[in-house]
């Protein structure tokens, strides 16, 4: 039996919804498709304005612009995240800062974070790992104590909270991907949630998103025709794409619930080699409500993960550690930084092991995963 790292779910809706926008005639940005998924966005994750983007890289290079950062200013944020959290604030000049995560969430350390403000620092980009958020209370609190922004890395966080509240509208800004891998896909696409009804900073978000210009006021009807005003790109995606997405969020709890019932089905499963302190099971901290996007367990070294790794992949299972380090890779090294500047990253990027999870896993698919995966870590 072969097992993928991860598969698309697909409902019944999104050859349906891409018909019906091919028939309608405008395929490219903010036409009907677009328009009902900002309106779902803004609804369910009570997100005070939401903007379809083409990838939640742009979603955070755009947050980047609205925050104003550039030259000589620092951006805190893990080296355990994707390089787009960090190329975002390089485009703009600014410098960015990797601190450590946490060993029990991989989320950000609050502590290290303290540690690390300088008075060039201007903002926090806060990067929820595997759907579960970071400690949001502590990062706001020392973000108002400093007056810093706040970026929300919320990529792998669509539908997940912190204490009641949908991740990606506690900061300033808030950055979704709809990328193939993430739980609500289509293909590639993003979003930018702006927290506060400010007026201008959302004109210049619509300007800038539209390759500096009016486009959307024109296309409200509140101008009568489109200018160039200002820098920008293009970044808003083809209805076709808002069509297969909007398919995606309708049902968007039934695959969260499939996620949710492999996720406790593993955690099950390898809790007992926990307790035989051969691995380390994730967690889910109480005041965090997952979208379960990631099940991953940690090995204590890289020869005993790689080990599990191979054996796994020899076996038809794709399992698959994640992030290298941002601070330890070639681009990281050219900033000045070591590999031992941050140690617990290190040991954890070394140590992770991601299991297959996607909604539509049959039975047959899981339980071969737990069982190949027992097989070869009782053998260790």
């Amino acid at each position: 039996m072969n097992i993928p790292s991860y598969k698309p779910y697909v409902s019944e809706k999104e050859k349906t919804y891409v018909i019906d926008a091919l028939e309608r005639g405008q395929i490219s940005g903010d036409g009907f498709y677009t328009e009902r998924v900002v309106a779902f966005i803004e609804k369910s994750f009570k997100a005070s304005k939401a903007l379809m983007m083409t990838s939640g890289t742009h979603a955070l290079e755009l947050a980047v612009i609205l925050a104003d950062l550039g030259p000589d200013d620092e951006v805190i944020m893990p080296s355990f995240t994707f390089s787009s959290t960090a190329n975002a604030v390089l485009l703009r000049g600014a410098k960015p800062v990797f601190i450590e995560v946490k060993a029990d969430t991989l989320n950000i350390d609050p502590v290290d974070l303290e540690r690390k403000i300088t008075a060039k620092t201007k903002a926090i980009i806060p990067v929820h790992y595997a759907g579960v958020a970071c400690d949001m209370d502590r990062l706001m609190t020392i973000a108002a104590n400093h007056h810093l922004q706040v970026i929300e890395d919320a990529a792998q966080g669509v539908n997940a909270k912190y204490r009641g509240q949908y991740l990606g509208t506690i900061g300033d800004f808030g950055c979704y991907s709809f990328h193939g891998t993430k739980n609500y896909t289509c293909g590639e696409g993003g979003a930018l949630l702006i927290h506060e009804k400010n007026t201008q900073i959302i004109e210049k978000a619509e300007i800038s998103r539209q390759k500096g210009t009016n486009r959307s006021q024109f296309l409200r009807g509140d101008v009568h025709n489109y200018n160039w005003l200002d820098q920008g790109s293009s970044y808003s995606p083809s209805d076709l794409l808002m069509a297969v997405l909007l398919a995606q969020l309708e049902v968007m709890q039934e695959i969260t619930e499939q996620r949710k019932a492999i996720y406790t089905l593993y955690r099950n499963a390898f809790e007992p080699y926990e307790k035989q302190g051969i691995l380390k099971v994730m967690e889910i901290p109480p005041e965090c409500e997952s979208n379960y996007h990631i099940f991953w367990v940690m090995f204590d070294r890289q020869v005993i993960r790689d080990f599990v790794l191979a054996e796994l992949k020899s076996r038809g299972v794709a399992a698959s550690f994640h992030f290298l380090p941002l601070h330890s890779s070639p681009m990281g090294r050219k900033m000045g930084y070591q590999p031992s500047d941050l140690p617990v990253t290190e040991k954890s990027a070394q140590g992770l092991l991601r299991l297959p999870l996607y909604a539509g896993m049959t039975e047959g698919e899981y339980h071969y995963v737990i069982k190949t995966t027992e097989a070869v870590i009782g053998g260790l």
